[in-house]
């Protein structure tokens, strides 16, 4: 590889692009430390050359057929093989292919690929056809069919690479190949019927299919002609289901293209059995929105994926398993694709099979207007379908949906005086996302739901943000500055963006600083704080909630417990209410470099605060407190107010299991030291896939500041869920000292309290300490957490008590 217009050469990489290749060889730093960033922006001004010879014997050069494959060129891309042009790509979401045998000889051969400068395209366009867009974005993103974060979010880098970002190859082959196969399922009366539909690119061919079940066993399904669809009937079969709803079993289905009795080409891939769309049906509160798996309404609970790193090439299939595994471990049910990044790739999939985790997909449009020239809907259109067939087939796959907050955008800005997007974008995006996209989706995935934007009411810019109907959007708890308690204001049918953010752990934040820049409001902490006024959102918010803290360790930790908080408040609403709200989707799951976030796993794959609540907050069973004190009657502390604080409680068990659950209810009135003051208990059945409210408790003999309430669900004696609840805000509560000690043995990690202690922090010298809790509250006497990945080093613990005294 080599910048153009320069002598200096590079040792490529392919998959991978033009900053991995010189972060490779030292020829260019770290753009995740410090600012180095700006820099590595401005070499993306220039274009760029790959090239390379290779050798094709006879054998090869004789074959029928040869295509140049090229699964990913990033993005404005020229190709030669042995000096004569083969095309030019400019999308890098499809794969491009081109017959190259006509050019091709015996022995050596070179291909390059010249890449155009993004940067330069970006904002010529912007000056020339000026779109509405995301103001963190580099100028000009939207027209260009790239992933649109690459240019800057308000959350991540700008950092638009480029590169041959996914394999290259040459495709050799005689008489015909299978460029696609359709599988559809038909479910009844105790059985499933497939119809699989092969496109095979050649005539006078046959194919066989092969059906492997999940115990091993074989059935052939016979042997059937080119354009016939083959129709197989599985008796018993094991249906696919959603993680927590039961298993996923998967079929393989293969497909074998045959010449006579010559193998032409395969296609392999693995299926469940399971019916899937998305219920719209008229009830008491509207119209409900919520996954429908195998007749079953699933309460969708996860997070939004962005792309996992900037530079693509890092993104392994063993590093995605690792971050779906937490997803799972945290009793995710479902993922989000978001629709700023590319469309992941097959191993994603797969993985989201095997784990059962149900697949939001956008397609890759977000907060941006666009400029439908016939040149751009060809390139859309083939994109669409590319992604579409090699997605289908996937058992994950539960929605496609066209793109993220357009339409929502749009219908804010319609009536404005300053409205930035004119009539004919918005004429284009009902073109793209009301016509052209579900015409494709209709055609390619007729079984899949398909969604026009994100939120959306269900199109035509009628009230996309519609409490009653549809998915939404929310985000007065952060970008509005309202309380976390806000969240109990709305009933939403289906919150699929809320968020608050956090900083990451002190590793996290020394991995791209130096000890100068460890201030808040420092220029490198800034430089990694996209979201314009989010550091002083967190001290806002940490203020109102948290005494001040005196180190800046503390003030990390802090801001964990900040996101924790307002997830968990929304969350644990929306589940009490399941039934009305059947989708709980936070913002975001993870990062693409080490930065101040909404996410709860950090770039790293850290587990902030947010990830330890979201496992107790997404468990099946779990119990949850609708507390009333001063933190939500009387907030500050100098305002006058006749009446006196109300305190109470009352408490929710959520059972988000096809079986009922049967177990005891207990709670207390606790003072600061953990003394029980009063307590309740109560036998409680939970109906399948059921919230029960309890009768409300009143507390009048509560001291907001003084006194907590710790409650518990346990089945057979032993507690699955529990928790503990403030009447007032935590800074204005007279902890008592827990004086808290840990040790580590054979796995384990044990915290004596000997008081109530909040938010209990387990550290050790491995910032990659991953355990089965943390970040808990526990009432006096000890708690055991096992040790799931990392080394238990020089154990420590503080908790909420730590910041407050000197």
């Amino acid at each position: 590889m080599k910048i153009a217009g320069e002598e200096a050469t590079h040792a490529a990489t392919v998959p991978g692009s033009v900053y991995a290749d010189l972060l490779a060889d030292g020829s260019m730093p770290d753009p995740f430390y410090r600012d180095n960033e700006l820099g590595a922006f401005r070499l993306m001004e220039h274009d760029f050359i790959y090239r390379r010879t290779f050798a094709l014997a006879e054998e090869d050069i004789t074959k029928q057929h040869i295509v140049l494959r090229c699964d990913g060129l990033d993005t404005l891309a020229h190709v030669t093989v042995n000096g004569t042009a083969v095309g030019d790509a400019d999308n890098m979401h499809i794969r491009w292919e081109w017959d190259v045998k006509r050019l091709l000889r015996f022995g050596e051969n070179e291909i390059e690929i010249r890449l155009d400068s993004p940067v330069n395209f970006a904002l010529k366009a912007a000056e020339t056809m000026p779109l509405w867009g995301s103001d963190d974005a580099t100028p000009g993103y939207p027209h260009l069919r790239k992933a649109h974060c690459m240019f800057g979010w308000d959350w991540g880098p700008r950092l638009p690479d480029a590169g041959i970002w996914r394999s290259i190859g040459l495709l050799a082959y005689d008489g015909a190949r299978l460029t696609d196969v359709h599988i559809r399922q038909t479910h009844a009366h105790g059985v499933v019927t497939l119809r699989i539909t092969p496109a095979i690119e050649g005539a006078g061919c046959r194919y066989r299919v092969q059906i492997t079940a999940p115990d091993g066993s074989v059935t052939d399904g016979g042997t059937f002609d080119g354009g016939d669809t083959a129709q197989l009937v599985i008796d018993h079969p094991q249906l696919w289901w959603p993680s927590g709803y039961g298993g996923q079993p998967l079929y393989t289905v293969t497909v074998t293209l045959l010449h006579g009795e010559e193998t032409l080409d395969a296609w392999p891939r693995r299926i469940g059995l399971r019916t899937l769309t998305v219920s719209r049906d008229q009830d008491a509160w509207g119209e409900e929105f919520c996954h429908v798996v195998n007749g079953v309404k699933v309460f969708a609970m996860g997070a939004d994926y962005i792309p996992e790193d900037n530079i693509l090439r890092r993104v392994t299939p063993a590093r995605t398993r690792r971050l779906l595994e937490d997803a799972k471990l945290a009793h995710f049910n479902c993922i989000r694709v978001w629709g700023g990044g590319y469309y992941p790739d097959d191993a994603f999939y797969d993985l989201c099979d095997e784990l059962g985790l149900l697949v939001w997909q956008d397609f890759m449009f977000a907060c941006s207007a666009y400029h439908l020239t016939p040149a751009f809907e060809r390139s859309i259109r083939n994109e669409a379908v590319q992604n579409v067939r090699r997605i289908r087939h996937h058992a994950c796959l539960a929605l496609l949906c066209g793109n993220n907050e357009n339409e929502m955008f749009m219908a804010d800005t319609m009536h404005a005086a300053d409205n930035p997007i004119t009539p004919e974008q918005r004429a284009d995006y009902v073109k793209m996302f009301e016509y052209i996209l579900p015409q494709v989706c209709r055609a390619e995935a007729p079984d899949t739901f398909y969604w026009p934007s994100s939120p959306s009411s269900g199109g035509a810019f009628d009230g996309p943000n519609d409490e009653n109907r549809g998915d939404v959007h929310y985000w007065d708890v952060w970008h509005g500055n309202q309380p976390f308690q806000a969240f109990r204001r709305y009933h939403f049918r289906y919150a699929s963006e809320f968020g608050f953010q956090s900083f990451p752990c002190l590793a996290t934040v020394e991995s791209f600083t130096r000890p100068a820049d460890r201030n808040l409001s420092a220029r490198i902490m800034e430089h990694h704080q996209r979201n314009r006024t989010a550091n002083g959102k967190i001290i806002n918010y940490l203020i109102d909630t948290y005494q001040v803290p005196l180190t800046f360790d503390d003030l990390l930790y802090c801001s964990q417990l900040l996101q924790a908080d307002a997830i968990r408040c929304g969350v644990e609403h929306f589940r009490r209410h399941r039934g009305r709200c059947m989708g709980t989707i936070y913002w975001q799951l993870n990062d693409c470099w080490p930065v101040a976030s909404w996410a709860s796993v950090d770039y790293y794959g850290r587990w902030k605060a947010l990830h330890y609540a979201a496992k107790r907050f997404f468990a099946p069973v779990m119990i949850s407190a609708q507390e009333e004190g001063e933190h939500t009657q009387h907030p500050m502390v100098n305002t006058f107010r006749r009446e006196p604080v109300r305190c109470s409680v009352r408490l929710n068990v959520a059972n988000e299991q096809r079986t009922q659950v049967r177990g005891v209810v207990r709670w207390a009135l606790r003072d600061a030291q953990g003394a029980v003051l009063r307590e309740g208990k109560q036998p409680l059945t939970v109906a399948p896939l059921s919230a029960v409210w309890l009768e409300p408790v009143a507390l009048a003999d509560a001291s907001a500041t003084e006194h907590y309430i710790s409650y518990s669900f346990a089945v057979d004696g032993t507690a699955v869920s529990e928790g503990c609840a403030l009447l007032c805000a935590p800074k204005h509560f007279a902890f008592a000292d827990p004086g808290l000690a840990v040790s580590a043995a054979d796995g384990w990690i044990t915290v004596h309290a000997d008081a109530f202690a909040k938010s209990v922090y387990i550290q050790s010298d491995d910032p990659d300490l991953l355990l089965s809790d943390n970040f808990f509250d526990m009432n006096p006497g000890e708690k055991r957490v096992q040790i799931l990945r990392g080394n238990a080093e020089q154990v420590r613990v503080r908790s909420v008590y730590s910041i407050q005294t000197l």
